[in-house]
């Protein structure tokens, strides 16, 4: 797992999975991976990403995989809503009026 943190590139959550990714190759489990998370904080009080998948039978890590390919690229968005809501980009969702 370090190896594959200190080998793997791109933002804390892309090495986050590249390095779950590799543990599951390791046999880092027993028995069948059912599920896994992922929680980011940086310099806010709150984290900034809290994924999981939990209790399927596909592969956990690659759902979690999914879910994070989905949200990295919204997620400075919802720092700067939270933070300020005015100048965060609308998603047209209820409340951005």
């Amino acid at each position: 797992m370090v190896d594959a943190f200190l080998a793997s590139e791109g933002g804390l959550g892309d090495r986050l999975i590249a390095t779950m990714r590799a543990a599951l190759r390791a046999g880092g489990e027993a028995g069948p991976v059912r599920s896994s998370g992922m929680k980011l904080v940086r310099e806010v009080s709150w984290p900034v990403a809290d994924l999981r998948c939990d209790w399927t039978e596909a592969c956990p890590i690659e759902q979690l995989a999914a879910l994070w390919e989905i949200y990295k690229p919204q997620l400075d968005a919802y720092v700067t809503r939270a933070l300020n809501p005015s100048d965060a980009p609308s998603y047209g969702v209820p409340g951005d009026e």
